[in-house]
């Protein structure tokens, strides 16, 4: 949870901080973020594996496109399908991190179904979308992953039981 944060929130601080992407810029930026979202949840073990694998393809689509709509259709598709599994995640289990789930579900669906809409507008544009998920979305899992991990040190009972421990992580 901690690393998928921190991945997110350092793409959104590079699409805060550059100022004229270049569409080589957007397809890396995006692209080595979806590919580091793939990884974070390939170890936190939380969604299916495949969720990962479809992550993955599109910041490897991302990256072989080069192309404004190339790349933000292929983070859209990668977004989309991310977004209905935390969304049925979210709504299938009861623990202390199910509103989390809905919510960061939400945003990535939110991100997903947005990014077509401005891919006439360019690279500025589509890095800031994404990028403005992805700050809300680092955001919330790094107050999440962070009160669980006070939770578990302190011995508070953070997770419904039979909930992942290894979600922390």
């Amino acid at each position: 949870m901690l690393v998928r944060a921190a991945v997110a929130l350092v793409f959104g601080l590079v699409t805060i901080f550059w100022g004229s992407p270049s569409v080589q810029v957007l397809a890396w930026a995006i692209g080595l973020y979806l590919l580091g979202t793939a990884a974070a949840l390939w170890m936190s073990r939380v969604l299916p594996k495949a969720v990962s694998v479809v992550v993955a393809v599109g910041g490897v689509a991302a990256l072989v496109t080069q192309s404004d709509a190339g790349v933000a259709l292929s983070a859209a598709a990668a977004l989309l399908v991310l977004g209905v599994f935390e969304l049925i995640h979210g709504l299938r289990n009861r623990d202390s991190l199910t509103r989390d789930w809905l919510v960061s579900g939400v945003i990535a669906v939110g991100t997903a179904l947005a990014l077509p809409f401005f891919i006439s507008l360019g690279a500025h544009a589509l890095l800031g979308v994404a990028g403005g998920g992805a700050i809300l979305s680092g955001v919330l899992w790094m107050l999440s992953g962070l009160t669980l991990r006070h939770d578990a040190q302190s011995g508070t009972q953070a997770t419904a039981p039979g909930a992942s421990p290894e979600a922390v992580n």
